[in-house]
């Protein structure tokens, strides 16, 4: 055998080894559960039974897997153990302050506790008159909608209008290429299974929103990061990234970026397109804020036509965090795969009830002057709130177009995370800086959301933390 016939068949067996080790990673095969017939797993590889052979003998040598005489090959017990995604500890003032810290202590608050970390409006600036309507009308529905499983792609209805409002921006959509899922966070979970396996490596903003970095630790990802300007990643470094690491996603927010509130230009979209096509990338983009803007700006799945970008949503941020609903859009062939997925997860897309109350909102008449009455309402928030943070040496990195979020430098001396610590000891929720950052280079910024800061408990928070370091100085 040649050196370049051996170098072949020994990738070929790295190949077959490395899907054995996926579908363990992934849970696909746990313990005790027997591995594919040596032959039915060369066929479906298009490789040699000798090397499936190779591959299970090496495994078995590794403890991987063993050999059962006249039985086949089974995951060895004891192999898997539990993704260590965080630091844990029984008390909740003790454990690491990571994205899962903010989550947990964003979602378990009480109602009356302060949460300028968190990323929802409060409950006085939704539209719940119109959800009640909904709700009354979704009663009277036929049965179907009350007691069926919810359709494999959704609700038709409710994809036509989303595909009508694409056209609107000059993306032209079938409802076809449109599923609706649990949730945004759920869209990006299945296009992570679809498209991801432990190992791959995944491109990030830096800062980004920070359960894009939850989610990708829990596939076990590598994640690496580029700066974020305020158009758009830096390009230059976003290049050098598709150089030196080939990763094959990448997933960012084009407007009203969480957690900076920065806007892609179009000439940062027309590069970063033609980068990712050179280097065969992908792109995910969330587009969950796309309500919150003044004007619509530039969009990578309309310059793209959803070719190589994914465009995921949700409605959680504009009419009810409670009625979990997200769509992704997307190629036929990956909504084939992604409908496949939802189904083996929950059988069925989202609920029926769910899809008919926020169908019968969007389409009601009401929904365009409740985006209307909050986007004013917040312009004038975002202007006090971001007038007061200064008055306490905090400075806004930029001046969002839209949207409820500031991104702002704590004076110096101060660590976000300390004083989301302290804040949390008080009873109010703050969003540190390095949650939001994969290369931990956020420790002196803070992510505040301006539609959560009436309470004077967290400014008295604030206040404290910058006296501190006046006193110091």
């Amino acid at each position: 055998m040649t050196a370049e016939t051996h170098a072949r068949a020994s990738g070929r067996t790295a190949h077959v080894m490395a899907q054995i080790r996926s579908r363990i990673a992934s849970g696909a095969l746990t313990n005790g559960d027997r591995l594919p017939s040596i032959r039915g797993f060369a066929a479906s590889l298009g490789v040699s039974p000798s090397t499936v052979v190779e591959a299970y003998d090496r495994l078995a040598a590794e403890g991987l897997i063993r050999a059962r005489a006249g039985s086949g090959f089974f995951v060895t017990a004891n192999t898997l153990s539990p993704v260590a995604l965080s630091t844990r500890d029984e008390s909740p003032e003790l454990r690491e302050v990571d994205p899962f810290w903010v989550s947990r202590q964003s979602l378990d608050a009480d109602d009356e506790s302060p949460k300028p970390g968190c990323g929802w409006l409060p409950a006085d600036w939704m539209p719940q008159a119109a959800l009640r309507r909904a709700l009354r009308n979704v009663a009277r529905a036929e049965d179907a909608v009350l007691l069926n499983y919810g359709r494999t792609q959704g609700d038709f209805d409710l994809r036509r209008l989303l595909a009508r409002r694409a056209a609107e921006e000059g993306l032209a959509l079938d409802p076809a290429n449109i599923m609706l899922t649990g949730s945004g966070s759920q869209s990006i979970d299945l296009i992570c299974r679809l498209l991801l396996k432990p190992g791959d490596t995944v491109l990030v903003d830096d800062p980004c929103y920070f359960n894009f970095r939850a989610l990708l630790k829990a596939h076990q990802v590598q994640v690496i990061s580029v700066a974020m300007t305020p158009t758009g990643p830096d390009l230059t470094a976003f290049e050098n990234a598709l150089q030196a690491s080939a990763p094959c996603l990448y997933l960012t927010n084009s407007a009203l970026h969480n957690p900076t509130g920065a806007t892609l230009s179009p000439p940062v979209a027309h590069r970063l397109l033609k980068l990712a096509e050179a280097h065969d990338l992908l792109i995910l983009e969330d587009d969950i804020f796309t309500d919150f803007e003044p004007e619509p700006s530039v969009r990578l799945a309309a310059l793209d036509g959803l070719n190589r970008v994914i465009r995921i949503g949700s409605f959680s941020k504009t009419l009810s965090a409670s009625l979990r609903c997200g769509y992704i859009a997307a190629r036929a062939e990956w909504i084939e795969g992604l409908v496949d997925l939802q189904i083996a997860a929950q059988f069925g897309g989202p609920c029926p009830i769910v899809t008919h109350v926020i169908g019968e909102v969007l389409t009601g008449g009401s929904y365009r002057k409740h985006m209307e009455e909050v986007r004013r309402r917040l312009n004038r928030t975002r202007r006090s709130v971001s007038a007061r943070l200064t008055t306490l040496g905090i400075e806004p990195w930029l001046a969002p177009r839209g949207g409820f979020y500031l991104w702002c430098e704590l004076p110096d001396g101060t660590s976000s995370t300390a004083l989301a610590q302290a804040a949390m000891a008080e009873g109010v929720v703050m969003a540190p800086g390095n949650v939001f950052s994969a290369a931990q280079t956020a420790s002196r910024f803070m992510r505040f959301n301006v539609a959560q800061m009436a309470d004077e408990k967290s400014w008295q928070v604030l206040e404290r933390g910058a006296g501190k370091v006046r006193t110091a100085s």
